[in-house]
């Protein structure tokens, strides 16, 4: 064998040597998920910090659903925690006649523990019972509303756009209002419960599915974003609504939503807040196999939810090749004329990399606000110092408020 082909030999040997460790480098830096034992261990604990996605929920009742929780079968999760679910859910109707407030608040607990019942998505037949009691139970607590929630439904493609629109009470002419779109696990009701905080303040707000979740009639895709527009639209024939002030508010998911409407609808949107929107780095193949699988940021099934809000997409490598026709960049959005914006996010955030949120701070024609927090993760929580409801509180109603261009007359708080 001469020299120059033991020297070709050597370098094939060289690559496949390096090849094979670039390939086992990239399986380590992917995530595990947890098992079940640790699932439970890690909600308990975010119960008892009032952490997503156990915000509002008893640790007792979640210890009490795990009780019966013996394998990680999507149905035997579903009926444990309907089950402690039922108690609360058949309180509620008793004290429905002579106690209002108590059956009220029995539904919220009824309700929260059903939703988590189908969380992340209700990917089998007992998740989607478990969705469909949440519904109902929501749709109890909202009866008792005051002021009431109105469930409308918007004519759409053949189907139908469902929302939850809340307006001020006592309100003296239209008023402005806000477009609240859920993330990829979260629904319209958890935004409409939180958004009720802003009705004081004289804006009122309608409460809908981001594409491919709950009650969304569409699948996620590159123009699912017209979903929203028609929203608008329909928002434009109420009478109650000032359509000179309209607003959005997504989160996660909901946020790329959110601002990718703030580019194609930035003439009929006044103020758009995007907490920790994707815009390119998070649908690149390589943060999809290394960051979004296993993430443990995310309590469970990262992955899998991803795909469940697609058409067809059943593997990894399905997501991984519909992710970057996501990309704002790909789409050639980024650079066009915005709305104003608020952008809040997490340094930390392992879901959605911060170089996203500067990306589109840096795009545009028009100045935005940014809120960063230097400790933060998905959304910019911080346990026990940012935790939702204070970002929500401090940081969102505010900026809606002064965006918004709501005086002194118009706020009832």
């Amino acid at each position: 064998m001469d020299f120059k082909t033991r020297l070709q030999r050597i370098g094939c040997l060289v690559f496949v040597i390096l090849f094979a460790l670039a390939f086992t480098n990239a399986a380590m830096a992917q995530q595990k998920e947890r098992t079940l034992e640790e699932i439970k261990t890690e909600a308990i604990k975010r119960a008892e910090n009032g952490m997503y996605p156990l915000i509002g929920l008893d640790p007792a009742d979640v210890k009490e659903a795990f009780a019966a929780i013996k394998t990680s079968d999507y149905d035997e999760w579903a009926a444990a925690f309907s089950a402690v679910a039922d108690h609360y859910m058949a309180q509620a109707k008793a004290a429905e006649a002579t106690d209002s407030a108590k059956a009220s608040a029995l539904y919220v607990k009824a309700w929260r523990l059903y939703s988590f019942g189908r969380w992340p998505v209700p990917a089998s037949p007992g998740k989607q019972r478990a969705y469909a009691k949440a519904l109902e139970a929501f749709l109890a607590h909202a009866k008792l509303m005051d002021p009431p929630l109105e469930v409308v439904r918007i004519p759409f493609e053949g189907s139908e756009i469902v929302g939850y629109l809340r307006l001020p009470k006592n309100a003296k002419g239209p008023v402005p209002l806000v477009i609240a779109i859920s993330g990829l696990d979260s629904r319209k009701e958890d935004l409409s419960e939180n958004f009720g905080a802003i009705l004081p303040y004289g804006i009122g707000f309608i409460g809908l599915d981001s594409p491919g979740t709950g009650q969304s009639p569409i699948k996620a895709s590159e123009t699912a974003e017209r979903e929203f527009s028609r929203v608008i639209d329909y928002l434009q024939t109420r009478p109650e609504v000032d359509k000179t002030r309209i607003g959005m508010d997504g989160q996660s998911f909901g946020a790329y939503w959110a601002t990718k409407l703030a580019i194609l609808e930035h003439a009929r949107l006044k103020a758009v807040v995007a907490q920790s929107p994707p815009a390119d780095a998070t649908f690149q193949k390589d943060f999809v196999i290394n960051k979004t699988l296993g993430n443990r940021e995310y309590l469970f099934g990262l992955g899998p939810a991803l795909m469940s809000i697609y058409e067809g997409a059943k593997t990894v490598d399905d997501l991984a090749n519909i992710f970057p026709k996501m990309s704002l960049v790909s789409q050639g959005l980024l650079g066009k004329p915005m709305a104003p914006m608020l952008v809040i996010a997490g340094v930390l955030d392992t879901q959605v990399p911060i170089s996203d949120a500067y990306l589109i701070l840096s795009s545009g024609d028009v100045p935005k606000e940014a809120w960063i927090n230097p400790q933060g993760g998905h959304l910019g929580r911080q346990v026990k110092v940012w935790p939702d409801p204070v970002i929500f509180r401090q940081v969102i109603i505010p900026y809606l408020v002064r965006k918004l261009d709501v005086g002194s007359n118009e706020a009832t708080k």
